[in-house]
Order: C-alpha cells, then structure tokens, then sequence
C-alpha cells in the first residue's frame, strides 16, 4: 500500500467521513489523483462512498470494517515496534521520553491541526 492510501485510511480513521476534496487537500495531492485511489481503496474493501445525509448533492468517503481493521493494525505494530526500542533505551533516557511526552502530545495536535483543520 502506498504512504499516501495508508495516511488517507489515517485520516478517514481520526477524522471520520470526508469529501474527496478534502482528502485531497488534506493528503497534498490532485483531486483527480486521490478519486483514483478512493477507488483503489474501494476495490480492495477499504472504504466506501456513501451520501451525506445534510446535503443530498455531497459523496463522503468513509471507512469500512476492513479498513478500520487494517488501521488499528498498522497502529498497533508501530507501537509494538517503539515499545521494542524503548526496552532498549536506559532508564534516564526512558524518564526523558516521558518527560517530552507532552510536548510531543501537543506538537502532534498542531500538526494535525495544520493538515486537517479543526475537528468535525
């Protein structure tokens, strides 16, 4: 799977159903370019379309079960895989991740504040 199918099931996982437009936006690509991939990732059970039930005339692009699967999937390897590495770390250099934790935490909210606008 491409980094740009994976960050857009990301997206649709965090933020819920969006319009093409959007996710295009979101993601940094051709509107064009991800209509093809929404239908990649149709054909392979991802995501689906479906109407938006406040404006008849809008298409969002939500989430399957397969999709939210794969995912909470992907999610959880990363953590393992850091869980991994942080085993590695010493003790002084573990109580320094926490003690970053929540600038970090705070950094990751600005970043996908600036990607995808405030939550809906």
């Amino acid at each position: 799977m491409s980094i740009t199918s994976a960050a857009t099931l990301a997206t649709l996982h965090r933020t819920g159903p969006r319009r093409i437009t959007d996710l295009a936006v979101i993601e940094g690509v051709t509107q064009p370019a991800m209509t093809v991939l929404v239908r990649v990732m149709e054909e392979s059970g991802l995501v689906e379309r479906r109407g938006d039930a406040s404006d008849k005339r809008v298409t969002l692009v939500c989430l399957t079960e397969a999709g939210t699967s794969y995912v909470q999937t992907r999610r959880q390897a990363g953590v393992d895989a850091f869980a991994r590495l942080i085993d590695g770390l010493a003790d002084d250099e573990v109580e320094a991740l926490v003690a970053a934790l929540p600038a970090l935490t705070h950094l990751a909210e600005l970043e996908s504040q600036d990607r995808e606008g405030p939550k809906r």
